[in-house]
């Protein structure tokens, strides 16, 4: 069996890179991905010395400039990355991130998706192949998962780190769905996986309405394992994410407001004292380190198992329905997505009278067209898009 191993990383290396990763080398060289940053750090113990021979692998999803959204590419260089590690008998977890400050991941590429896939059915069932094969690596991993959690996890990068075992969070990061507002539908392992969490009622409600949570409000429902402070002012000290409310209940309603983002006023005072704070992941970093640290100090094949056990409630439901899902999905791209993503794409800007083109259709014009019975046609859909509106 470990013969077997040995041969598969090295076809595995032998797709990725020019020559075999030599034995003296923590990472892989420059360049041998374009869309990742695939790392071996040393394990480390809690005084920070180095273990020897043990190594974390650390995956970072590398688009910074588009909150690191996925290409098809990234999917199938993330697919070699996790088959990889998974294989190592020297790696003790991964470590699956990003790039940046402001994402770890914001789902599919609607760029990609606009040109590449919209009116392309079957093209896009290729794409979904790929995506699945990415979460059920990570869902079938010998190695443990954790999701460190930089920024925003919203859309597939929320279901990119459902999948995963463990999520440590910045406290700035905020999570939520997208599918029903951009032309689409979760079913990228949301509708399989985020009730385990949190339960029916949060699930659907993340799901269809796509309201985001801050990772105070997601650690408090269960999806999050635990957040560190990211920011820190002028004196070096640092600062909870002013942005949310620490407060437990509303003494009015008597509901759990917890994790809350802020409005009005309060938002307002508490956005410039964000903007006057650095960010430093540097507690993350260590919290990280931290979790590996105990994993390590564990039987490598009782985890292993545990995990397997574990992650079965995962996979029932994700082998279940991930080909059915894929397929309606793909059908999707002739008719909605083929609107939401375009609409995604030609909004955010600025009309000439200063107001910011939304990057959502009218939908209830949507509603009023289906009630007439209208085809789905691309000049439907170019009658959708929010730039043609005044």
């Amino acid at each position: 069996m470990e013969h077997f191993k040995q041969r598969r990383i090295k076809m595995i290396e032998e797709k990725i890179i020019d020559e075999v990763l030599q034995s003296n080398k923590h990472s892989f060289s420059e360049g041998k991905f374009s869309q990742l940053q695939v790392e071996l750090r040393p394990l480390k113990r809690p005084d920070g010395s180095e273990v020897g021979d043990i190594f974390d692998a650390w995956i970072w999803l590398d688009n910074p400039s588009q909150y690191n959204s996925y290409t098809t590419e990234t999917l199938r260089q993330l697919c070699l990355a996790l088959d990889w590690a998974s294989c190592r008998a020297d790696i003790n977890c991964i470590i699956l991130t990003a790039v940046g400050e402001k994402a770890f991941c914001t789902g599919g590429n609607t760029v990609e998706y606009e040109n590449e896939y919209s009116w392309k059915p079957q093209e896009y069932r290729t794409y979904m192949g790929v995506f699945n094969r990415m979460v059920s690596l990570i869902l079938e991993n010998e190695k443990p998962v954790i999701n460190r959690v930089n920024g925003m996890r919203i859309a597939g990068g929320q279901e990119m780190g459902l999948a995963c075992d463990f999520t440590i969070s910045s406290d700035l990061a905020r999570y939520g769905q997208a599918g029903p507002k951009h032309g689409s539908a979760p079913d990228g392992g949301s509708t399989d996986f985020l009730d385990l969490y949190v339960g029916f009622a949060r699930s659907i409600e993340s799901c269809v309405l796509c309201e985001q949570w801050s990772a105070h409000k997601a650690m408090h429902l269960g999806l999050v394992n635990e957040i560190v402070p990211v920011l820190q002012d002028g004196s070096g000290n640092w600062v909870a994410n002013p942005m949310v409310t620490f407060d437990w209940v509303n003494s009015s309603t008597g509901q759990i407001v917890f994790g809350d983002f802020l409005v009005g006023e309060e938002a307002k005072v508490a956005k410039e004292l964000k903007d006057k704070c650095t960010i430093d992941f540097s507690r993350l970093d260590a919290a990280v380190a931290g979790l590996s640290w105990k994993l390590a100090n564990t039987f490598p094949g009782c985890t292993r198992k545990t995990l397997s056990s574990v992650r079965k409630k995962k996979l029932h439901w994700w082998d279940s329905n991930r080909e059915s899902n894929r397929e309606w999905l793909a059908l999707n791209m002739a008719v909605e997505a083929a609107a939401g993503f375009r609409a995604f794409n030609v909004g955010g800007g600025k009309r000439e009278d200063g107001s910011r083109i939304p990057r959502q259709v009218d939908f209830i014009e949507v509603r009023q067209a289906i009630a007439r019975g209208e085809a789905w046609t691309p000049e439907l859909v170019e009658s959708f898009m929010p730039h043609q509106k005044e």
